[in-house]
């Protein structure tokens, strides 16, 4: 396949951010290596300002297509229909609210071309509260595939709205599917087992937009459950051993159902580096 084509698959709903899109999709039409096309999926009707912001980057670039879903469909379902329309085999991921490094592309497409058995390559993010010069975490990962294979039985191993990937690898391992909270990492997981290979680029190449917020909804009851219903189907899939499981789920529980503040301490100083 052309190393030098690629996709860029995007999923919007209503409650994002018009501003926030626009910075967005500023930031990949800034790059140092354009891609090829962008498929925006609008995941359920949109309102006025958001479909304004489209219309005007459409004007301007013509690579940039949308896919429009009639009802809400969820990030994991939306992703999935985006791929069917992605034109090449190596696809990037973005979120509409973070900002790409003006290298990013360049630099994950030069990992592909380096090492053609790698699958899917990610890399660190700068995580950042209300303007990009105010970083307060970079979520750092491993680098190898072996590192991240070991990584994955305890944590997310990717940075998923940093992920350039090969489409025929993402689809020989089911595709995304509706897992709410979990879409990527059952994705991981399942293309770890499919025998796919992984690489983490050892520096930040995106700003992602980061929230209070982000830490009240990886909290409470609902989340905790969540979570455990992932860890058991990680544990039924023989990817995790029992010990694991009942540590998984332990540290996890307890993290899920302490104060707000608390939570927000522990992903800040000790999760992150």
């Amino acid at each position: 396949f052309n190393m030098l084509q690629f996709s860029v698959l995007l999923s919007l709903y209503y409650k994002e951010s018009p501003l926030f899109l626009s910075q967005s999709l500023q930031s990949l039409f800034s790059q140092t290596f354009l891609p090829s096309e962008v498929i925006l999926v609008k995941d359920g009707p949109l309102n006025n300002d958001l479909e304004r912001v489209i219309s005007e980057f459409q004007r301007q670039y013509s690579l940039l297509k949308t896919i429009s879903l009639p009802t809400n469909q969820g990030l994991g379902r939306a992703l999935n229909e985006g791929l069917k329309h992605c034109s090449y085999e190596l696809v990037a991921r973005m979120d509409t609210d973070d900002i790409a490094k003006s290298d990013r592309f360049q630099k994950q497409v030069e990992i592909f071309s380096q090492y053609p058995d790698v699958d899917v390559c990610s890399a660190w993010i700068d995580e950042f509260e209300d303007k990009v010069t105010n970083v307060i975490s970079t979520r750092k990962l491993p680098e190898t595939h072996e590192e991240i294979a070991l990584y994955a039985k305890k944590r997310c191993p990717l940075n998923h709205p940093v992920v350039m990937f090969k489409k025929s690898a993402v689809i020989a391992a089911g595709g995304y599917l509706h897992f709410p909270l979990f879409e990527d990492y059952y994705l991981w997981v399942r293309m770890l087992m499919n025998g796919a290979r992984f690489y983490n680029i050892q520096e930040s190449l995106l700003y992602f937009r980061f929230s209070p917020d982000m830490f009240k909804r990886r909290g409470g009851w609902k989340y905790a459950m969540d979570e455990t219903r992932f860890q058991r189907f990680l544990f039924k899939r023989q990817f995790i051993s029992f010990p694991e499981l009942v540590k998984n789920v332990g540290v996890r529980f307890c993290v899920r159902l302490m104060s707000n503040s608390l939570r927000t301490f522990i992903y800040k100083k000790l999760l992150r580096k």
